[in-house]
């Protein structure tokens, strides 16, 4: 492939990359990471509440990885509560997973733009051999796409396995018990997932470019290297 597509391919990669490192610290310091509905099931239940009398029972709530929003509603209005995990809800929240995700969005941020840099640095400079070379370059973008399913998969679990809607919305209630009525991953989740494919492109571009992935020798390399051999 002549240079100057070379150029263009690991120029594109570098701007990827650095796009993916500013989404991924704009996502991490939001609260749209979920939104959903929570329902009111005591006050529900006392007034028997059906059809569009059970709307002034259903609250809003919204969280990311440091706060969040919930608004409850228990037939007298809305009423709206700010919180942060740490350390307000650090007690009832599965802190290991919550921690861990914060950790791997961290080291996306690094990885993104370590990548970002030896891209640019391999289109407008003499690559150099192992991390500087294409090795180096498979291996950041490859970090950083692990990083990425893995806040994803860590996050998940966290909201639908541990119930993690459920604990905020009943986060300091004594009398009234709250039920997720319905909740859904918001644009800040969504970003890690295309962050994680604009990694893994990054690394198809590598190979388009014209380097072989690591670790992989031709059969002609062998062959010659065997030949050689044998002479002596």
């Amino acid at each position: 492939m002549p240079a100057q597509q070379k150029k263009l391919i690991f120029c594109t990669a570098g701007v990827l990359s650095f796009a993916c490192a500013l989404g991924t610290a704009a996502a991490v310091g939001t609260q749209l990471w979920v939104r959903g509905k929570i329902l009111c099931t005591t006050g529900a239940l006392l007034v028997n509440a059906t059809g569009p009398e059970l709307h002034k029972f259903i609250g809003d709530i919204q969280y990311g990885l440091f706060s969040g929003q919930r608004v409850r509603q228990c037939g007298l209005g809305g009423r709206p509560f700010q919180f942060s995990f740490f350390p307000d809800l650090l007690k009832i929240i599965p802190a290991s997973i919550h921690v861990s995700v914060i950790l791997f969005c961290t080291v996306l941020i690094v990885f993104a733009l370590v990548g970002a840099g030896f891209f640019m640095f391999n289109a407008f400079g003499s690559p150099y051999e192992t991390l500087h070379g294409p090795v180096g370059l498979y291996l950041w973008s490859f970090i950083a796409c692990s990083c990425g399913c893995l806040i994803m998969i860590l996050f998940s679990s966290e909201v639908k396995i541990h119930h993690l809607s459920e604990k905020i919305a009943n986060f300091k209630e004594g009398t009234f018990i709250f039920k997720t009525h319905s909740e859904q991953f918001a644009n800040s989740f969504w970003t890690i997932l295309v962050c994680s494919l604009v990694h893994f492109l990054n690394a198809l571009l590598i190979r388009f470019a014209g380097f072989e992935f690591p670790f992989s020798k031709s059969k002609d390399s062998g062959t010659i290297t065997g030949a050689v051999d044998l002479m002596y």
